[in-house]
């Protein structure tokens, strides 16, 4: 026989009551079993040991020394010796451009320079006065200073490295005008100034390394030029060792908003297996002792004003009050009470604990172990009874 939709609907609602009951009671049924399970207490070993105080800071690695090379006379470039990636010495050339103009610049110079001092030579010989004399060694002193601008703009028409590492970019090609303008570029006998370029060659020393890294502004205090830290590198194993070279005084903005204080830390040494751009997470070591009695902390009470720790020994266990001095992390010095190697008891968590029982003991699965079975739920494992009309 069908049954009405009204009644049907019912039926369905009261079958899903019963579900949603059973499913939170065994899931409070397992949230206790899971808390009274890890009740259980542990040991810990109260030792000596080097403990410090530490301020974190994130950041990347970035390489310590940067060149950006370009040309220091305006000309057109004719040749450009390197590429991306390659590797240079210090004092290789990079690019070349057109001297011709220098060249001959130069010439005039050392021209005016040799007639100024014939001219001196002449006018001593002839008796000059003294006037005429001061005013020829002015003109020689003026020579001399043009001529050696001039020599240095001819050895400025090679562009070479001034550090040692890689080429990492190529800001001009042959053809390309570079230097200080048009104007000058044609002084200097380039020719066409329409495709001029800053001609700037980007070269990155390999090997050296710095952590551009910021801390939150609660920390920076703490922190002085010197200070050694543990770097952690994203991709490398083992530990980076640096020490803190320089700690800004104006605060940036980082991506939460919160102010943050920019930190250098040198890497120690030569490393081959660090590279630009790859982050990194610094530890800097802002306080360390060594020979501290320590014990984890959380073997230690508190009871009106006094710290205790319960010693164990040949299973035995005694109360015992303890003196202590800073925490450092989740340890804590001890100054007193405790000696190196003595064995403590460490509490678990406590237990979750209802009402029921006879004596208000824990509350758990009946027969020890299993959920509650539907006919222990109220109302006996039946929904709920819907009034209605008869079948």
């Amino acid at each position: 026989m069908r049954l009405p939709a009204r009644r049907r609907s019912r039926i369905l609602l009261a079958c899903a009551l019963v579900v949603l009951v059973a499913v939170a009671s065994s899931g409070a049924w397992l949230l206790i079993r899971d808390s009274s399970q890890a009740a259980s207490s542990t040991t810990a070993t109260v030792s000596t040991e080097t403990v410090r105080d530490t301020v974190t800071a994130d950041g990347t690695v970035a390489a310590s020394t940067t060149a950006d090379e370009s040309f220091a006379v305006a000309g057109t470039v004719t040749r450009v010796a390197v590429a991306e990636g390659d590797r240079v010495r210090k004092g290789e050339v990079l690019a070349v451009v057109d001297d011709a103009g220098l060249v001959a610049t130069r010439r005039a110079a050392q021209s005016s320079y040799d007639a100024a001092l014939a001219q001196l030579d002449e006018d001593e010989d002839a008796g000059a006065s003294d006037v005429q004399l001061a005013s020829d060694r002015a003109a020689i002193v003026s020579a001399r200073a043009s001529l050696a601008d001039a020599r240095r703009a001819v050895e400025d028409a090679t562009l070479r490295a001034s550090i040692r590492g890689t080429v990492t970019a190529v800001g001009l090609s042959k053809g390309d005008t570079v230097g200080s303008g048009a104007a000058g570029a044609d002084a200097a006998g380039a020719g066409d100034t329409t495709d001029s370029t800053s001609g700037t060659i980007s070269i990155v020393a390999t090997g050296t390394y710095v952590v551009d890294a910021t801390v939150a502004a609660a920390d920076v205090d703490s922190l002085k030029k010197g200070l050694q830290a543990e770097v952690a590198v994203t991709g490398v194993t083992d530990t980076v060792y640096g020490t803190v070279e320089e700690v800004g005084l104006v605060a940036e903005t980082n991506d939460s908003g919160a102010a943050a204080f920019p930190v250098t830390i040198g890497v120690t040494g030569r490393r081959k297996d660090l590279y630009a751009g790859v982050s990194a997470t610094a530890t800097i070591i802002t306080r360390q002792r060594q020979g501290v009695l320590t014990v984890t902390s959380r073997a230690l009470s508190t009871e009106d004003g006094a710290t205790y720790a319960t010693r164990l020994e040949d299973g035995d266990e005694t109360r015992v009050e303890v003196e202590t001095g800073e925490t450092f992390g989740m340890t804590t010095e001890v100054l007193s009470g405790l000696e190196d190697g003595d064995t403590v008891v460490v509490p678990g968590f406590e237990r979750i604990v209802g009402g029921g029982g006879d004596e208000g003991g824990q509350q758990g699965a009946p027969d020890g172990g299993e959920p509650p079975a539907l006919s222990e739920l109220p109302g006996g494992g039946q929904g709920p009874t819907m009034e209605g009309p008869a079948q």
